[in-house]
């Protein structure tokens, strides 16, 4: 029987700018395999240096957010921001025509985005497998 490959997660917090280097040096003592960061306000206002760290140690990087990816990282998975938009304004609708917020219904969201930047897959050495490219939302040349 094949064993299942296990992942170690490490969580790393991030405050400010130098805990967030701090972070990185952590990381690159590990030597991790990937990096994986959420959508978090705080950490997006560092995208350009959270993408720039994650290229020069050459790694594997899925990020919360698709503008990581346009400032050029590797991939991002996860919620439809405009989806989620648009059932806001639904919400915020109801509100203004007198439904009392606490009666709106909590949702999950339904929709989810894959991005690539094939331009950082391939200085990463990576080669995207075309059933990956044909499920993504978008891919960056």
């Amino acid at each position: 029987m094949a064993k299942t490959p296990q992942a170690t997660i490490e969580p790393l917090g991030v405050d400010d700018r130098p805990s967030l280097e701090a972070a990185f040096g952590a990381a690159r003592a590990g030597k991790p395999d990937a990096l994986m960061t959420t959508a978090d306000p705080l950490l997006a206002s560092y995208r350009i240096e959270v993408v720039a760290l994650a290229n020069e140690r050459h790694l594997i990087a899925m990020f919360g957010d698709r503008e990581y990816v346009r400032a050029g990282g590797l991939m991002f998975y996860g919620t439809s921001t405009i989806d989620m938009w648009r059932h806001a304004a639904t919400h915020v609708d109801r509100v203004l025509k007198g439904a009392k917020p606490g009666d709106l219904p909590a949702e999950q969201p339904t929709q989810f985005e894959l991005m690539i930047n094939l331009k950082a897959a391939r200085a990463l050495g990576l080669t995207i497998p075309e059933s990956i490219l044909l499920r993504a939302d978008n891919v960056l040349e």
